[in-house]
């Protein structure tokens, strides 16, 4: 428990600091004047200032944070109030004096980061360990007593060759192929130990649900595919676009059970179910770590796009009505809007970290098995 618990701190706060070294890098890029980047959250540890940013350690060790100078003030309008400890000279650094296309990259560096991370482990795992891909052989996986294939004398491990003279590369075609010769007598190629054999069999019209018309179970032979270097990023892309296409549709059907059926769907997991997968993946070997971190790259960074206030993808929904009206928002109603999102925000982990609990409880596994 406490070593699942070590491993899921470590994956969230790697995640979580690429996501705001996206923030920082960008950020000095334009020369905004960054004010503190935490490894951790507050209350601080120690920190150094090095140039003019303080790096610090914190006690909550979850994620960072990068304080930029001048954030969450409206604009140059404001400087005169004496709340604002901003000096005049210093004006052009503070992030919101800066052009909106500016600010928009800076919060969206983040989500970029963490998008990046996902198509870098994708690719490597593509490229250097390789992916496994169907191949073209259909094997018999398990043979049902008295069934027409046991009779027939089909055995575990056997390789479908042909059916009739057809050539069967994939279950979906032999099962087709059966269905369509019920009760007639087919010619059945195999490869058994590398020798051809060929078997008689008559699929029946009438079976038992568990089984099928010839009463065997099948599967289909997995090859291990690595992409050239130079291919392997337009894959892993492509992957990671497909990736965080179901995972917005997973977030559409949790939204919609939510808020129209009144519960949450049972694979939903909170922080205590990935924490629990987490040590559950760990326990499958790096690969298999590898490719769930990269999952969670992506939940984080689709979450944070979002055009939900506290969130990355608030501020930028902000941002964008600015560039369109050429009208800041009003301050006190931009800041009132964080508010109720993260409210809303925290009382959603809270209700599905209760669902996750109850389960616990009950003994029903954090999330369903296949």
């Amino acid at each position: 428990m406490f070593l699942t618990i070590l491993v899921f701190i470590l994956i969230l706060s790697v995640l979580v600091l690429i996501h705001e070294a996206g923030h920082f890098f960008m950020a000095k890029k334009f020369g905004i004047k960054v004010e503190e980047f935490g490894f951790g959250l507050p209350p601080r540890i120690f920190g150094k200032k090095i140039g003019e940013t303080i790096y610090s350690l914190n006690w909550l060790p979850i994620g960072g944070f990068v304080k930029l100078y001048g954030e969450d003030d409206a604009g140059a309008g404001r400087v005169k109030n004496s709340k604002l400890k901003i000096k005049s000279g210093n004006i052009g650094r503070a992030f919101f004096a800066r052009p909106a296309w500016q600010r928009a990259m800076v919060i969206g560096a983040g989500v970029a980061m963490n998008f990046l991370l996902a198509v870098v482990i994708i690719s490597y795992l593509f490229g250097v360990v390789g992916v496994g891909i169907p191949g073209n052989k259909v094997i018999v996986a398990g043979v049902a007593k008295d069934a027409p294939a046991y009779k027939a004398g089909f055995m575990v491990g056997d390789v479908i060759e042909n059916i009739n003279g057809v050539k069967i590369i994939d279950p979906g075609q032999l099962i087709e192929i059966t269905k369509n010769h019920l009760g007639k007598n087919i010619t059945v190629k195999i490869i058994r130990d590398s020798k051809e054999k060929i078997l008689n069999i008559e699929p029946r019209k009438t079976y038992p649900t568990n089984e099928g018309p010839m009463g065997i179970a099948i599967t289909q032979n997995v090859e291990i595919k690595k992409y050239p270097w130079y291919e392997a990023p337009i894959v892993g892309t492509k992957e990671a676009l497909k990736n965080s296409w179901l995972i917005i549709e997973g977030l559409g059907t949790v939204v919609y059970g939510l808020f129209v059926q009144g519960a949450l769907p049972k694979d939903v997991a909170g922080p205590i179910g990935i924490a629990q997968l987490t040590g559950q993946v760990v326990t499958m070997g790096t690969l298999a770590t590898l490719s769930f971190v990269s999952l969670l790259s992506l939940n984080l960074a689709i979450l944070n796009i979002l055009p939900i206030p506290a969130l990355d993808g608030g501020r930028l929904f902000f941002i964008i009505i600015e560039a369109v009206t050429r009208k800041k928002v009003n301050q006190r109603f931009e800041a009132w809007a964080h508010t109720v999102g993260m409210v809303i925000l925290l009382t959603l982990i809270a209700v599905i970290t209760v669902h996750d609990l109850i389960r616990v409880i009950t003994g029903q596994p954090i999330l369903p098995k296949p």
